[in-house]
């Protein structure tokens, strides 16, 4: 299996509980398990200011999928739960990001790894240092980004609650996995 990091935020309803949605239904995906996730953290939106606060958080999962499948997959179980893109940095359900994965290296117009935007994302940054405190992210090093995220005074970034992945509804992950499947199927189809 491979290791792939992932960013979730949520600013609009039970944010706590829309991230904890997302992370049953990554888990419950075709060959994916073993779910790491760092504390959820509270923040400032940024892009567009005027909109609720956000909660964030990271993961670390193991899948056999390949990045383009756990792209769509991501994107599935964001249409699953609602997300609607009504403009760029606008409020949302849930936004689930994949940043790295293991081994894997690109830019084309679908996908790119890491993601471009990772070192500049203090609400990135800042949980990524929860599963990975030496700052190497899946042989990537991070270090610097993520020490000058923790000591920025302005960033108005607090840890919101210990444990993102503390409650494992079944019936909620199936119910929100098989749209995502779905949804990295229509990735490849479309």
């Amino acid at each position: 299996m491979n290791s792939a990091v992932l960013s979730l935020g949520s600013n609009m309803g039970d944010r706590q509980v829309n991230i904890k949605t997302a992370l049953d239904a990554l888990s419950a995906l075709p060959d994916t398990g073993g779910v790491r996730v760092s504390k959820i953290y509270e923040t400032r939106p940024e892009g567009y200011a005027d909109q609720p606060l956000f909660l964030n958080a990271a993961a670390v999962i193991q899948t056999e999928l390949s990045p383009r499948a756990l792209l769509g997959a991501c994107l599935g179980i964001e249409a699953a739960m609602g997300r609607v893109r009504n403009f760029k940095n606008g409020p949302r359900i849930i936004d689930i990001d994949l940043l790295v994965y293991e081994g894997e290296t690109g830019n084309d117009l679908e996908l790119t790894l890491p993601h471009p935007r990772m070192s500049n994302r203090d609400f990135v940054l800042i949980p990524l240092a929860d599963l990975f405190p030496d700052g190497n992210v899946l042989g990537l090093d991070f270090k610097n980004a993520i020490a000058k995220a923790k000591n920025k005074s302005d960033n108005f970034i607090t840890v919101y609650c210990e444990a993102a992945n503390a409650v494992n509804d079944p019936a909620t992950s199936i119910k929100t996995a098989i749209p995502a499947i779905i949804g990295f199927l229509m990735f490849f189809i479309l």
